[in-house]
């Protein structure tokens, strides 16, 4: 087994460029321009090399004033359930359901959570199968749904309560999201529950 000691700068950087997570818990680096530290298998952006520093344990970077990545978290003991990603996962969710009502920017989104919004797109659409935007459209609609069945409000002001910008755009993403519209989904539904 390797060891720290035994390393040498250059395989310590190879390891970093090439996010080895081989070499995890092995060694960490440190980025002096942003004073954050690393595990080697992170997948944030490679800095330059005379920027890093090498510690072969995470208290002497702390000591060295160095924070840890939120991405790759050196900061924890145990990496192999680690997942880097799972949190940006959890806190756009969040993010969408919270402002479901809003305006909602892909860029905006992706920036609140600290990736770019291509990656946000592609990891997003990979863990849950949905596009933020088509998420964002599950939401708006269970919410829809829940106020047809709720309140007194009409289809209209259900679908800009939700966010949706126009009437038609509201419609057009019911009917895609339940089959019905607005109006078929609240009667059909009031007549099951027994209350018409």
């Amino acid at each position: 087994m390797r060891d720290q000691k035994n390393l040498s700068q250059n395989v310590m950087w190879e390891a970093t460029t090439t996010c080895d997570p081989a070499y995890d818990g092995l060694f960490f680096y440190a980025v002096k321009t942003t004073g954050i530290f690393c595990r080697p298998s992170c997948k944030s952006r490679v800095p330059n090399r005379e920027n890093v520093s090498f510690f072969s344990n995470a208290t002497i970077a702390y000591k060295s004033g160095y924070r840890p990545c939120k991405r790759c978290r050196p900061d924890l003991k145990t990496i192999i359930t680690y997942d880097p990603f799972e949190k940006v996962i959890e806190d756009t969710m969040q993010i969408i359901e919270n402002k479901y009502g809003q305006k909602m920017l892909l860029n905006e989104l992706a920036s609140m959570v600290g990736v770019s919004p291509f990656h946000l797109n592609r990891l997003f659409k990979k863990r849950t199968g949905n596009t933020p935007r088509m998420y964002l459209e599950k939401v708006r609609i269970k919410k829809a749904k829940e106020l047809l069945l709720t309140t007194t409000l009409n289809s209209t002001e259900i679908g800009f309560q939700v966010g949706y910008q126009s009437l038609s755009s509201f419609y057009h993403a019911f009917k895609r999201g339940t089959g019905h519209s607005p109006s078929q989904f609240q009667a059909q539904n009031v007549e099951d529950s027994g209350l018409s």
